[in-house]
């Protein structure tokens, strides 16, 4: 998925639980919500996105995200690699 749609719909989730009263919450409300709904791929490529800068991610967002963890990458059958795992060099 285009990472620049991530950060949107990120920010997005981020806009509606901002209204919440205490920051915790909103922190919380938003971690939730990534964690619970989006799928696993969309995770790690958000949290990629973060981890190399983040570019446009609003505070509570990158905030909330440091609460998210990615799923490890399901294992490939043998001779053949999954899509989006990083490459190994054959040495």
């Amino acid at each position: 998925m285009n990472v620049e749609l991530l950060t949107q719909m990120a920010n997005d989730i981020g806009h509606f639980f901002a209204a919440e009263a205490r920051r915790e919450d909103a922190v919380a409300g938003i971690a939730g919500h990534i964690q619970r709904y989006w799928e696993p791929r969309m995770r790690r490529q958000i949290l990629a996105h973060l981890s190399a800068g983040g570019a446009g991610l609003d505070e509570l967002v990158r905030e909330a995200l440091g609460r998210v963890t990615a799923p490890p990458l399901p294992a490939a059958p043998a001779g053949q690699s999954v899509v989006g795992a990083p490459k190994q060099s054959a040495l």
